[in-house]
């Protein structure tokens, strides 16, 4: 066990008591609307938060990579969803998770996709579950509900003797909103066009056991969930500053921050220079579209409190440039002086995480351990 004074800059830090107190807010969520819960592991890709998750009661989780697949089946987690459309590529890596015993769901969303599933499968006498992915929002990927492709793709895998497992949806455009009607109305639409779109399934005579859909908003969102069969979220477990400004955390929920050492000021500009650029926050500026622009975090002192008004402003690869507001701080020196120690609280869970080999877990009495994450495709 290390002290939080004992740990090298930058750092990134989960507080564990938030993390918890985010899992069991939403697996009680997920509880009163009467459905499973999946949890998307791509924000932390970190077994210790998995785990806790899945002791909470989740059932199965969702991964971007077959490379999480690969690293939480090999930590004894076999029911995995792979939410990314699937290549004729990566067919081999998910054949091989397969054949070692991993119920992997993988997902299509287009005919030549799933003619390239089905010649493989059957090519090597494997039959892939797969799930068709619906657009319920015009964000990114999948079939729109009333689409003729749906039907198209389902009997093209069936035909080819692949298992149909259902439809999946993420209502990503949620992000985009930050009012409790706009999100309701997000969420109910994403609910709505994922349970049509398995209704003309079944209605064609084709199967479709599972109803899948989520994203954080909507899952901290939606009044109902009729005819869904299981939920997805993900950045819920850390939260970040988007969630902030979309209304469904507030700063005081966000488990994750970099902890950073200030090393030098350019009074003049009122600016304080810190050890956390963007290799330590990443890039990421989805506030900057919100109505509430956190530049590239909000600062915070050494034991977590928000120093309200001073963000992170400017970030280079090693260097971060922390100043006020709106105004140019010249007692910049005197208030923050060289060696002062502050954590940033994060535009976008995901990104930062994925900066750093590993998180520091800081429990309530104030040790920390050290929780791998893992890279790669």
């Amino acid at each position: 066990m290390t002290t939080l004074q004992e740990l090298d800059t930058p750092t990134a830090l989960i507080d564990t008591r938030r993390m918890q107190r985010n899992i069991e807010r939403m697996q009680e969520r997920v509880k009163t609307l009467g459905v499973r819960f999946r949890p998307h592991v791509k924000t932390t890709k970190c077994l210790p938060v998995v785990r806790a998750q899945i002791a909470a009661g989740a059932q199965g989780i969702t991964v971007s990579t077959l490379k999480e697949a690969e690293e939480f089946f090999d930590a004894g987690i076999a029911d995995i969803l792979y939410a990314v459309g699937m290549v004729p590529g990566k067919l081999p890596q998910a054949l091989a998770l397969r054949q070692r015993g991993c119920d992997l769901k993988i997902i299509a969303d287009n005919v030549a996709a799933a003619r390239e599933i089905g010649s493989f499968g059957k090519t090597h006498g494997s039959v892939f579950e797969v799930w068709i992915e619906i657009d319920t929002d015009g964000h990114r990927s999948g079939i729109k509900p009333e689409e003729e492709a749906l039907l198209e793709v389902a009997r093209v895998l069936q035909e080819s003797g692949m298992r149909l497992g259902g439809v999946m949806t993420h209502a990503g455009s949620s992000y985009d909103y930050d009012n409790h009607a706009d999100l309701l109305a997000i969420s109910e639409r994403e609910r709505a066009g994922a349970v049509r779109a398995a209704q003309r399934l079944l209605e064609a005579g084709l199967p479709c056991p599972v109803t899948s859909i989520g994203s954080t908003p909507t899952a901290l969102t939606a009044e109902h969930l009729d005819g869904v069969t299981e939920l997805r979220a993900g950045v819920y477990v850390l939260f970040d500053l988007v969630m902030r400004n979309v209304g469904v955390c507030t700063v005081d929920d966000i488990a994750l921050s970099v902890l950073t050492t200030v090393i030098g000021h350019q009074e003049e500009k009122g600016w304080a220079i810190v050890d956390a650029g963007w290799m330590a926050m990443s890039r990421d500026r989805g506030t900057q579209k919100q109505k509430h622009d956190f530049g590239f975090g909000q600062v915070c002192t050494e034991d977590g409190a928000v120093l309200e008004g001073y963000i992170l402003s400017g970030a280079n690869q090693e260097h971060g440039i922390l100043s006020r507001s709106g105004e140019t701080d010249r007692s910049i020196a005197e208030r923050f002086p060289i060696g002062t120690r502050l954590r940033i609280l994060p535009n976008h869970a995901c990104a930062t995480g994925a900066q750093h080999p590993g998180y520091q877990a800081m429990r309530p009495d104030g040790n920390t351990e050290t929780w791998p994450r893992f890279y790669g495709w």
